[in-house]
């Protein structure tokens, strides 16, 4: 008998093909906050927007690469962050491929110098009523990876 047999709950759908469907829905995401101006880049634009209006954010996405595991004060803001993101019913992913981030995202509209995508929030609009496809998908995969305790799950971009 499995953990999740006992705790009643259905283990995570196998296959590469979920996994890659959620980098999608990721990368759509990205794509259509920053048409938006509904994305904030940055720990620490991240954490000052998180303690003024925690009710504006809908989703946090972290992102490291192998180099960045050992940075110390990175991983404890990141812990801080993960922190905020469950005590304020925030879903929350991370992504081992800041370049691929960067690809997406882009420099900075205001200066064009890279800016820093080691966390981006992911605001409500100022629309009444916008629902993005790609939002509800992502906290679908959310919901389902805590079902199975992967509490800040890890999903790779597409190419």
């Amino acid at each position: 008998m499995t953990l999740e047999e006992i705790h009643g709950q259905q283990p995570m759908p196998a296959g590469h093909d979920w996994m890659q469907g959620a980098g999608t829905a990721l990368h759509e995401l990205l794509v259509s906050a920053q048409r938006r101006g509904c994305l904030t880049a940055g720990v620490y634009e991240s954490a000052k927007l998180m303690n003024v209006d925690p009710d504006n954010v809908a989703f946090c996405v972290l992102a490291a690469d192998q180099e960045d595991e050992g940075d110390i004060a990175l991983q404890i803001h990141f812990t801080l962050i993960q922190a905020f993101c469950c005590e304020n019913d925030i879903d929350i992913v991370r992504v081992n491929d800041v370049a691929r981030l960067a690809a997406i995202v882009g420099p900075s509209e205001d200066s064009g110098e890279p800016r820093d995508l080691h966390c981006i929030l992911i605001t409500n609009p100022n629309e009444e009523g916008w629902k993005d496809p790609a939002l509800e998908k992502l906290n679908l995969f959310c919901e389902e990876s805590r079902n199975v305790n992967d509490w800040v799950p890890t999903i790779t971009l597409p190419e």
